[in-house]
């Protein structure tokens, strides 16, 4: 396996993934522990991926890797720097009430792209969610939980840059989750980058006929 390719789907692995053992990286790509260690190790000099010892229990730590800020910064990010001016600008010269305006003017943008979702079953929807999502560089993906509920994972935020600068970016998308599933589902964000997880992940519970009524 080239060197390069290998270090690009690991970095990979650990955005889609979190953090993981040398181990589990090894069994991802079929190589061995200690290639996998030095791949990781080069990695780690290159300053895009640290590592910490999880103990657990009586045994012996854990050594598990994981993506630095600069390995985060690795993926594409959609002008971050220009986008944070911007929404600067916009909040100097127009007040936060016309930087409400470009949010909504967005969310309305979205709810039509997104109405392509249309009819079928919940899980088909959130799929299709997750598959134009991934095309817009969140690198979502649905799955599927122990208890049966729906989960929407995004792995990368490409306007994580502006979502810092304007929070309503992050209360705007979830809205937009939200009326696009309802009445038949709630939808509630259990991890949040902007809050300090490693991802956003949304989960989605069907609601009773009753209830959706």
């Amino acid at each position: 396996m080239d060197s390069h390719s290998t270090a690009d789907r690991i970095l990979l692995q650990l955005k889609s993934r979190g953090p993981q053992t040398a181990q589990a990286v090894a069994d991802a790509f079929g190589i061995s522990v200690m290639g996998a260690h030095k791949a990781l190790g080069v990695l780690g000099c290159a300053g895009l991926v640290r590592h910490e010892d999880v103990a657990e229990g009586r045994g012996r730590p854990r050594r598990v890797f994981a993506l630095t800020e600069a390995g985060h910064r690795r993926f594409p990010d959609r002008h971050a720097e220009l986008n944070a001016e911007l929404i600067d600008m916009i909040r100097t010269s127009f007040g936060e009430a016309g930087l409400g305006r470009l949010i909504a003017e967005r969310e309305a943008r979205q709810m039509a792209r997104y109405a392509l979702v249309g009819p079928g079953d919940l899980a088909g929807k959130v799929a299709f969610l997750a598959e134009l999502r991934a095309a817009e560089g969140y690198m979502a993906r649905l799955e599927q939980d122990a208890d049966g509920t729906l989960l929407l994972v995004e792995d990368h935020c490409p306007i994580c840059a502006a979502a810092s600068a304007c929070q309503g970016f992050c209360r705007s998308e979830l809205d937009i989750f939200r009326a696009l599933l309802a009445p038949e589902a709630e939808v509630t964000r259990e991890e949040h980058l902007m809050a300090g997880g490693r991802r956003c992940t949304y989960r989605v519970r069907p609601k009773s006929p009753d209830s959706a009524s």
